[in-house]
C-alpha cells in the first residue's frame, strides 16, 4: 500500500521561508518522478515543480521559478520543496504525487499525470 506524508507547512509572514517534506512507502521511490501540487480555495489544481527520477531534471511554474527548489534523497525516500520569498498568492493546500514509468515532461503540471497522492500540507502565507 503505497502512503506519502506531507509536512512542514504552517503560518509565514511574506518574505518568509519554508521547506516541506514528503515521505513515501509502499512503493521503489527512486523510480518515481515527484511533483509538488498546489491548491487554493476556489482554484484548480496546478503544478508546482517536478523532479524526474533517474536523471534528476527539474521543472517549475514560471510562477516559483527563482523562488523554490525541489530536491528529493532516495535513500530516504524523501522529497522536498524549499520555499524562499513567500508571497500571499503562494497560500494553497500543497500535495506532493508520484507518477511512475515517465519523467516530468509537458503534462507534469496536470494532476491526471500522477498515480499517488499524499494527503496535503496547508501553506498560509499573510501579507
Amino acid at each position: 500500500q503505497v502512503q506519502m506524508v506531507e509536512s512542514g507547512g504552517g503560518l509565514v509572514q511574506a518574505g518568509g521561508s519554508l521547506r516541506l517534506s514528503c515521505t513515501a512507502s509502499g512503493l521503489t521511490f527512486a523510480d518515481y518522478t515527484m511533483a509538488w501540487l498546489r491548491q487554493a480555495p476556489g482554484k484548480e489544481r496546478e503544478g508546482v515543480s517536478c523532479i524526474s527520477w533517474g536523471s534528476g531534471s527539474t521543472y517549475y511554474a514560471d510562477s516559483v521559478e527563482g523562488r523554490f527548489t525541489i530536491s528529493r534523497d532516495n535513500a530516504k525516500d524523501t522529497l522536498f520543496l524549499q520555499m524562499n520569498s513567500l508571497k500571499p498568492e503562494d497560500t494553497a493546500m500543497y500535495y506532493c504525487a508520484a507518477r511512475a514509468g515517465a519523467y516530468c515532461s509537458g503534462s507534469w503540471p496536470r494532476p491526471q499525470f500522477y498515480n499517488y497522492w499524499g494527503q496535503g500540507t496547508q501553506v498560509t502565507v499573510s501579507s
